[in-house]
């Protein structure tokens, strides 16, 4: 028999038996749209990692006292006893590491409220004191006016570059070039916007004022540690220009040798790195949960065929004594299985898209479906369908056809 017959004789069957189908397909639905729901929030969240979290800038790695991304309770105890990072090795990296393009300085104060007139902003901004290296490389651009210059941090100048958002609260109708804000009390004046950079999962990133170093220290004080900001000349000397900071910055801090460094270097694959390692593990609860699934969904198939090579012995002696042969037979209940298990593939794919597409219209986590999801959750169903109707099939093939005849 051909395939074109086999198929709609497999469709007839299915339909014949809607709700035991329907039980007997819930693991595979199941499988398939736990699969494709999480490979497409994980690859989304993946490819918004990549577009979006440029925390720095080309090239760009940052020395900083605390790991970008670190547990509680013990570790962070260990790391908060680190000496803090200070100005003296920021001068020492500048002028040794070869390798650097430019090498900049940051403090950061988080939770300050900004005012201008009757307009203030939650208590929420972070106020960055940095020297002008800053904007290249964080990934920054200008939106209006200026960024800081080196005569504006050697003079300690009151002026204050602001992030798109607190441009938008503090001046909703002027233009803030040339105005006066206050930061802690200070007066600063506005000399440039910076542009915006949106948000990543709901949370912006233009929260944030930038003024000169100096200036940052008459306010707040220097008693916090300062991050260190190295831009590589190019992508090739990158690991030398890391080799290197990690060099002056262990002879400055005085790290006897052998042992491990007192500071952590923090670039843009570290965060790719870390969900990369995260989703790793998901990706295996995923897998695990379907494979449960589809196992159960297999055994489901297995049973569901058994009984109708049961209930249509009569028709496999029928078509065996006019000249059908094994395979034929065989074939019949094989594709049969394998398109019982595909239409579940087909609704667990459907399912799955709907789940993550709703998922992402109401929360911040981006869906990206990959194509080869959907096909490798075909191919399992195609598997599953083979796998396991191989036995009812074998034993539909293997009747013989007087003794299905006389089957009541």
């Amino acid at each position: 028999m051909q395939l074109a017959e086999n198929i709609p004789i497999a469709l007839t069957a299915v339909r014949a038996n809607k709700m035991r189908s329907i039980l007997t397909l819930l693991g595979i639905i199941i499988g398939v749209m736990t699969i494709i729901t999480m490979q497409s929030l994980i690859t989304g969240l993946r490819k918004s990692i990549h577009e979006q979290v440029t925390a720095l800038g080309s090239n760009v790695f940052q020395v900083q006292k605390f790991p970008a991304i670190h547990t509680g309770g013990d570790m962070f105890r260990k790391y908060r006893n680190r000496k803090n990072i200070t100005l003296k090795e920021y001068e020492a990296v500048k002028e040794h590491v070869t390798a650097a393009k430019s090498v900049g300085a940051e403090y950061w104060m988080g939770g300050q409220e900004l005012r201008h007139g009757e307009h203030k902003t939650l208590p929420i901004i972070s106020v960055c004191g940095g020297t002008p290296e800053f904007i290249d490389n964080n990934g920054y651009e200008i939106g209006d006016g200026r960024f800081i210059t080196p005569q504006d941090v050697d003079h300690n100048r009151q002026y204050v570059v602001l992030g798109a958002d607190v441009a938008r609260q503090l001046f909703p109708y002027d233009d803030p070039l040339q105005k006066e804000i206050k930061i802690s009390g200070r007066r600063f004046e506005v000399i440039g916007v910076l542009q915006s950079r949106g948000s990543t999962f709901g949370q912006s990133r233009d929260t944030y004022v930038v003024i000169p170093i100096g200036s940052f220290i008459k306010v707040f004080g220097k008693e916090r540690s300062l991050n260190i900001t190295v831009q590589a000349i190019s992508a090739e000397l990158y690991n030398t220009a890391m080799e290197q900071t990690t060099g002056v910055m262990r002879v400055v801090r005085k790290v006897p040798p052998g042992e491990p460094n007192d500071f952590d270097i923090f670039s843009n694959d570290t965060l790719i790195e870390f969900f990369d390692n995260l989703t790793r593990y998901v990706r295996i609860v995923a897998i695990a949960i379907a494979s449960i699934s589809l196992l159960v969904a297999g055994i489901g198939i297995m049973n569901i065929m058994l009984v109708s090579v049961t209930e249509r012995t009569r028709e496999i002696g029928i078509r065996k004594s006019i000249g059908a042969k094994r395979r034929d037979v065989l074939w019949q209940f094989l594709i049969e299985a394998i398109v019982l298990s595909e239409a579940g593939g087909v609704i667990g794919i459907v399912l799955g898209l709907t789940l993550a597409r709703l998922v992402a219209l109401v929360s911040p986590v981006p869906a990206a479906v990959p194509i080869w999801t959907v096909v490798l959750g075909l191919l399992f169903c195609s598997a599953v369908g083979l796998i396991f109707g191989v036995y009812p099939a074998t034993k539909a093939a293997r009747l013989d056809p007087i003794v299905a005849l006389r089957f009541e």
